[in-house]
């Protein structure tokens, strides 16, 4: 398969372009580096990123880029870097990828525990996340050509302990489980799911 990643050079995607590379052809896209570099708040630069890879199988995004600060001191521009970031940008890559999906082919975008579990600091990524959610599933009941959708959403991961006293109780999920949750969503049936992979 063919397998494009979105975010390969943060922690998440970095992992996640070694395991599937063993098996797969995956292209690793970041915000300024990779095999090709794209900015996902740019429409423009996402259309070039499909046209430079041409038809593809899968697409997995842990990208997503969002507003952390205490609740005061949030103004209007804060709030719009989770929405450009994290929200239209992971929708613009199905809006736009879907026009170069293979047929039975599938999109993974990332969510996560906030939607459901909000923390001091994170409003931010909680409203970027919940409506992720629910942009996936209205998606996968109108993608055509057997396209799948899901999300993948964990808590706090284990390879970022700069964010574990913001989630007091959590417990991290390792990458291992990160990792299967990405492989039920891209090699598995389902579509519309929100996969926890803890």
């Amino acid at each position: 398969m063919k397998i494009i990643i979105v975010g390969a050079t943060g922690t998440m995607g970095k992992y996640l372009a070694t395991a599937f590379e063993k098996e797969h052809e995956v292209i690793r896209v970041g915000s300024k580096a990779g095999d090709i570099p794209t900015d996902i708040t740019s429409t423009e630069s996402i259309e070039n990123l499909f046209k430079q890879t041409g038809p593809f199988d899968a697409l997995i995004s842990t990208a997503g880029p969002s507003y952390v600060g205490p609740w005061k001191t949030m103004t209007d521009k804060e709030f719009r870097r989770g929405i450009e970031g994290k929200l239209m940008g992971q929708v613009n890559l199905v809006l736009i990828g879907q026009h170069y999906i293979n047929p039975k082919g599938s999109f993974t975008l990332i969510t996560g525990a906030l939607a459901q579990e909000p923390v001091l600091h994170f409003a931010n990524a909680s409203m970027a996340n919940g409506a992720i959610e629910a942009f996936v599933r209205a998606a996968a009941i109108e993608l055509e050509n057997g396209i799948r959708i899901n999300a993948v959403s964990p808590t706090v991961i284990e390879a970022s302990p700069q964010y574990f006293p913001f989630f007091p109780g959590d417990i991290p999920v390792t990458m291992r489980q990160l990792e299967y949750g990405f492989r039920k969503s891209v090699f598995g049936a389902n579509t519309g799911q929100i996969i926890k992979p803890y």
